[in-house]
């Protein structure tokens, strides 16, 4: 099949794009042609390049245009951020393309009641990323139930892999937090440590992806949760990223108030709201429908993120991996 990828460049067309021209199937890249991607691939020399401004070119109502002028048999969009965009391609490819997918996020949903979180049973997104992104699946699906486009959505969580910071222990992406569990130094965390994030490495949102491609029939219409097996929890994730560096965890629980005190207005933003949302996922339905089956397990996932980028020289610690 024929199939372009908008947005193939970055964390997840990194490992999909080799894995599609694996599979067989001629692949075309539609990026801003500002980066290439985080991990070279052989694969790479067989995609085509279309260079498009996505943003430009929905603003003048030409993007959908380009889409549909490549004459795909699936569209996979990885960077659609609103509904008014979503809608727009689909009205433009209803007729032309046989599947369109939707790369959403676990931010989806709001803040966990009941875990793990299926893809029924979250609470209603707050902050205008994840309300956009709920949107746009609702009405992916009410699409596909209409008799309209085929369309499927899949929600990663906290991506992760080599080339880009995962997020950390505390729920943000600050450096220090990593040397200071490196050098076995206390760790200020806000509350007790029990607040959970569901991260996942960017190939196996790759392979589930891949999965939905093969299993259109299966995929038609629906949404799908795409994290690893398990979450980690603040705590938890300290301790495992602690030991890497052989050292134990020394965890001091504080207030919000406190936690904000000790670090950067934005890490503090980040990390609030990674960890008031709490989230836990189940993959029950991808691995049902899709046959999804991750390969990393979130701590596995995150060490290979880490490792990469202190060998790259972009993180500083204290010791070195001990693994």
């Amino acid at each position: 099949m024929r199939i372009a990828v908008v947005g193939g460049s970055g964390h997840i067309g990194t490992f999909l794009v080799p894995r599609l021209v694996r599979a067989g199937h001629e692949v075309i890249n539609i990026s801003r042609g500002t980066r290439t991607a985080y991990a070279e691939a052989a694969e790479w020399q067989q995609v085509r390049q279309v260079v498009a401004d996505r943003e430009q070119e929905d603003a003048a109502g030409a993007f959908g245009d380009r889409v549909a002028g490549l004459k795909a048999d699936v569209v996979i969009d990885l960077v659609c951020f609103t509904l008014e965009s979503a809608v727009a391609l689909v009205d433009r490819l209803r007729g032309e393309v046989g599947h369109l997918l939707h790369c959403g996020t676990l931010w989806r949903y709001g803040p966990s009641h009941k875990l793990p979180i299926s893809e029924t049973t979250g609470t209603a997104p707050v902050g205008e990323y994840g309300i956009q992104k709920d949107r746009i699946a609702r009405m992916l699906k009410d699409e596909t139930a209409s008799g309209g486009l085929v369309t499927t959505s899949l929600h990663p969580g906290h991506i992760v892999g080599p080339g880009w910071h995962p997020v950390g222990p505390v729920g943000n992406v600050d450096p220090a937090v990593w040397h200071t569990l490196s050098a076995g130094q206390p760790l200020q965390i806000p509350g007790v440590g029990v607040e959970s994030m569901h991260h996942v490495h960017a190939d196996d949102v790759a392979h589930a992806f891949e999965q939905a491609v093969e299993h259109r029939n299966a995929a038609a219409g629906e949404d799908f949760n795409v994290v690893a097996p398990t979450a980690l929890n603040v705590r938890g994730y300290a301790h495992a990223a602690a030991g890497w560096f052989g050292q134990t965890a020394s965890l001091e629980s504080v207030t919000w108030d406190e936690f904000r005190r000790t670090t950067t207005p934005d890490q503090a933003a980040v990390s609030w709201e990674h960890l008031y949302r709490s989230h836990c996922l189940t993959i029950e339905k991808a691995r049902t429908l899709l046959h999804y089956a991750p390969r990393y397990e979130p701590e596995t996932a995150v060490l290979e993120s880490v490792h990469w980028l202190i060998e790259h020289d972009q993180l500083k610690v204290a010791r070195p991996l001990v693994e």
